[in-house]
């Protein structure tokens, strides 16, 4: 097959292809790289700042790339707002490569209208982005950014229009299958998050009769009270204060995935997604390389993908208690960690290599081809 994956989250699409290559098909990456992330892609599409010449400068560059976006058998959007341009503008896109390929997909992977609405109006989880129990998170500035975004916009429209059109919709997480399922039962899928398996030991072993817990959080400033970083944040340093020489903390900032990956490795333990049900691609990662997951990790995670063994992620419940006292039993207990390290590595080589999740996509595609 000729498959071309339009955008980027988290290093979702680079990896899709990775594993797509391997079964033989001809892979074809279009994304900005997530700007300073700096993920693999075979074309470039950013736009550089927000003034006019800038939007000028992306519209040329995209149109000298669209002549080279035909012909696919399947072509996969990261999402509705896959280019960086107004609404208009992006079903004009959407438009053409309808028209010039065979299949299109639209992923679940992250916020558009339907996640708001299914946040805001069905109140699906117990808690996660808008809701916490029955407290809608009206203070934090990025709901109400959301909001203003999708409801009631000639986007939240164009949304619903290419959603509703498009052939298919592979949902990653328990959450979005749980949403898009409501919506549009016959053309959603839940496929895993694809993670390149590395490692069959831990990148960073722990010894702990000697060894203090050496804990990795991501802080992205824009987005810290809306994730629930701060609290997380606030937590740990709470921990290392309280147990001094018995833990660490490293701190990542707004740096290329490279750098970041390198950070990582010399971890035990990553805090990550305080308001997730699931681990995301962040996690994965980490625990494919042998660190433990504080975070999402409720039982709809396990069973979805049907695990029944294996249970890695020290779950979390959305309040800074429930963190200080899980990082608490770490810090009393750290001869856990070795075992958590080991079912980490085990976890995401059963349920997330890339291979595996690419054969399920391949599968997919051909479902979808078939129609």
């Amino acid at each position: 097959m000729r498959v071309l994956l339009f955008g980027e989250y988290s290093n979702l699409h680079a990896t899709l292809a990775t594993g797509l290559r391997e079964l033989g098909h001809q892979v074809l990456v279009v994304s900005d790289g997530t700007r300073w992330r700096n993920y693999e892609r075979d074309i470039t599409l950013m736009r550089l700042g927000t003034s006019a010449m800038s939007g000028i400068g992306y519209i040329v560059k995209l149109l000298s790339i669209l002549p080279r976006l035909r012909d696919f058998d399947i072509v996969q959007l990261i999402n509705p707002d896959f280019v960086w341009m107004k609404s208009q503008r992006a079903e004009k896109v959407y438009r053409y490569l309808r028209r010039h390929n065979r299949k299109m997909l639209i992923g679940a992977f992250g916020i558009d209208w339907y996640w708001v609405d299914a946040g805001l109006n069905r109140k699906q989880f117990r808690y996660g982005d808008f809701y916490i129990g029955n407290h809608q998170r009206t203070d934090e500035p990025q709901v109400k950014a959301f909001v203003n975004e999708w409801v009631d916009t000639p986007k939240g429209d164009y949304c619903r229009l290419v959603m509703t059109d498009c052939d298919g919709i592979p949902a990653c997480l328990y959450e979005y299958i749980r949403c898009y399922g409501e919506y549009f039962p016959d053309k959603t899928r839940f496929i895993p998050l694809p993670i390149k398996t590395e490692h069959d030991e831990p990148v960073h072993p722990f010894h702990p009769e000697k060894d203090p817990i050496r804990f990795f959080i991501g802080i992205d400033t824009r987005r810290s009270h809306f994730k629930g970083t701060d609290i997380m944040l606030q937590a740990l340093q709470d921990i290392e204060r309280k147990y001094p020489g018995r833990c660490s903390i490293v701190k990542a900032e707004h740096i290329p995935y490279d750098d970041y990956q390198a950070m990582m490795d010399g971890c035990d333990c990553i805090l990550d997604q305080l308001y997730s049900y699931t681990p995301a691609m962040n996690a994965l990662q980490a625990m494919s390389k042998g660190l433990v997951c504080i975070g999402g990790g409720e039982p709809e995670n396990y069973d979805i993908i049907g695990e029944n063994e294996l249970r890695p992620i020290v779950n979390v419940e959305p309040t800074y208690e429930s963190v200080f006292h899980e990082l608490e039993q770490l810090i009393l207990h750290p001869d856990r960690i070795p075992e958590l390290k080991r079912q980490s590595i085990a976890y995401v080589k059963r349920h997330h290599d890339h291979l595996k999740v690419a054969r399920m996509y391949e599968d997919y595609y051909r479902s979808v081809l078939a129609r």
